[in-house]
């Protein structure tokens, strides 16, 4: 299957009513089919992995494609320079999300990118450090605690970005973290309590909502 046919096949499938729908939930790329995550995970599941023609379909701009781009390609055959170039074209939560959380954590850079991007400051760059250190902290199940402990003073510092796309992000990545055994919940709660009290309005939600969720998890 050609990424030509891929694109046509999506293109017959594409909801003009899920496209308005989108952008009740923050999601408004220049390209959008409206098909959804299922559904594309069908179609990812009969094409295979293909490193190649997950490029074609990066390529072609088209909001639905780049996701299945991200379901098809090949972790180890991702480069860091492929990182970069795909992370600094991410227009929406929902691609940034779904590119990190099926490639990207996946690739032998994972732990790199996601301390250099937190850094950067385009919104959905730096959205896509963070979402890095969450992705990681459930799915890289054999990592030692030690690997998510340089995230802890980044997520700190971070914790005053007031845009929404990346206090969210904070926020998920220290709750992940945080989530993985009770030694990286002390830490993460003792991390939330610093944030807690900075002069930040952002910085205090970020905390909150964290210290509530590894409390609630603890007792379970």
């Amino acid at each position: 299957m050609t990424s030509e046919q891929i694109i046509a096949n999506l293109q017959q499938q594409g909801n003009k009513q899920a496209v308005e729908a989108m952008a009740r939930f923050g999601i408004t790329p220049a390209h959008a089919l409206g098909i959804s995550i299922p559904m594309l995970r069908k179609m990812a599941k009969e094409i295979g992995r293909n490193h190649t023609l997950a490029a074609e379909l990066w390529a072609s701009g088209i909001h639905e494609a780049r996701i299945l781009a991200s379901m098809i390609d090949e972790a180890p055959l991702v480069s860091a320079q492929q990182m970069d170039d795909w992370v600094n074209e991410f227009d929406t939560w929902d691609v940034c999300d779904q590119v990190c959380g099926n490639l990207f954590d996946r690739t032998p850079y994972a732990y790199q990118k996601a301390v250099e991007w937190c850094q950067q400051e385009p919104e959905f760059v730096r959205r896509a450090g963070f979402v890095m250190m969450a992705e990681l902290a459930v799915h890289d199940k054999k990592a030692a605690d030690e690997s998510f402990l340089p995230f802890f003073p980044l997520i700190q510092h971070y914790a005053i970005d007031s845009r929404n796309f990346v206090k969210k992000a904070v926020n998920w990545a220290l709750r992940q973290i945080g989530k993985r055994n009770s030694h990286l919940r002390t830490l993460a709660l003792t991390c939330a309590n610093e944030i807690l009290e900075m002069d930040s309005k952002t910085a205090r939600w970020v905390a909150k909502d964290a210290i509530k969720e590894l409390q609630s998890s603890a007792k379970k």
